[in-house]
């Protein structure tokens, strides 16, 4: 099996992979054409030996991959509001003319931080402001344990109503669709298989070393070290911490949260032969029949191209007609 050096993730009508030095997003446009972005990558555990400790380096990679991801979404949704202005103007009969990108990044970066800020408040605050007012209605007890137990499971119950929810709406499902890709696509690489549609075709869509099971690692890891943080502050201080304090504290312990889960999942992917690790992989691979869809052989072939672009392949066998924006 290939070295655990790719990643990828789902966008608007493509897919972005990630490589060992390079990411390249690859984004299917109405007459069949790929468009296929690429830039350098070098995360800052690898320019700073000092940041490529564990915990500390997957803190750090989940910021890195946070960021990424946003900005070859906004990539993606660039392309399909281009696209969309070129069908209106042909409709209308006149020259399409290319607005400023400026105002596109302006409005798709706002977006984004209104995205982010609604996720803190739904998947980070609600599930606190739900064990405090539960805890006050049944009056079980709000000191650590019992209280993170509760948060976690309103967190793990929004998250997967979340997930069960756009899944319904058909646009959601073509990014499952080129999801779904992303994983069949890289299993292939792994097997050291030739890149071709055929070829990834006959992989599995669930892949264990998926955001989704990255996720419910987090959750679940958050439950222990918040327990922990909660139990410390009450025998520093003497009573349970506040709904605000709890807020503040929990927050600021998200780096550690992330970069232990990035540390388990990246476990589960070098053992994932083994017993125990197949069992605690589970879940995720369950939750992925939602997060990913079977792809077409064209969505296959755009996946393919990325992860070709990201590796540097020279000696392509797809056959669809590609442009590299520089």
């Amino acid at each position: 099996m290939s070295e655990f050096n790719v990643g990828g993730q789902a966008v608007i009508e493509g897919v972005m992979m990630r490589s060992k030095d390079k990411i390249a997003t690859a984004v299917r446009i109405p007459d069949g054409t790929v468009l296929v972005k690429t830039e350098p990558y070098l995360p800052l555990s690898r320019r700073n030996k000092l940041l490529n400790i564990p915990i500390l380096r997957g803190a750090i990679a989940f910021v890195e991959m946070m960021i990424i991801g946003i900005r070859t979404l906004n990539f993606s949704a660039e392309v399909a509001m281009e696209e969309v202005e070129k069908e209106e103007a042909a409709k209308d009969g006149r020259e399409y003319v290319p607005e400023k990108k400026k105002r596109n990044n302006v409005l798709l970066g706002f977006t984004a931080v209104l995205a982010m800020v609604a996720g803190i408040g739904i998947f980070f605050y609600l599930p606190l402001a739900a064990a405090e007012g539960m805890s006050n209605l049944f009056g079980y007890s709000s000191k650590a344990v019992g209280f993170n137990l509760v948060a976690g499971a309103v967190r793990l119950v929004l998250f997967l109503g979340y997930i069960w929810g756009i899944s319904l709406y058909g646009e959601f499902r073509r990014v499952f669709e080129y999801h779904g890709a992303e994983h069949k696509s890289i299993f292939t690489y792994e097997l050291g298989h030739e890149l071709i549609v055929d070829n990834a075709l006959s992989q599995s869509r669930f892949h264990p070393r998926c955001g989704t099971s990255f996720i419910l690692i987090v959750a679940l890891l958050a439950i222990l070290i918040y327990s922990i943080s909660d139990s410390i502050y009450a025998v520093v201080i003497g009573s349970a911490p506040t709904l605000g304090i709890r807020f503040g504290m929990h927050f600021s312990l998200l780096p550690l949260v992330a970069g232990s889960s990035y540390e388990l999942l990246k476990l589960s992917g070098r053992t994932s032969e083994n017993a125990i690790t197949r069992v605690l992989i589970k879940p995720g691979l369950w939750l992925q029949k939602i997060t990913t869809q079977e792809p077409s052989a064209d969505q296959l072939e755009v996946a393919l191209v990325a992860l070709e672009a990201a590796l540097d392949v020279t000696d392509s066998k797809l056959t669809c007609k590609r442009t590299v924006l520089s």
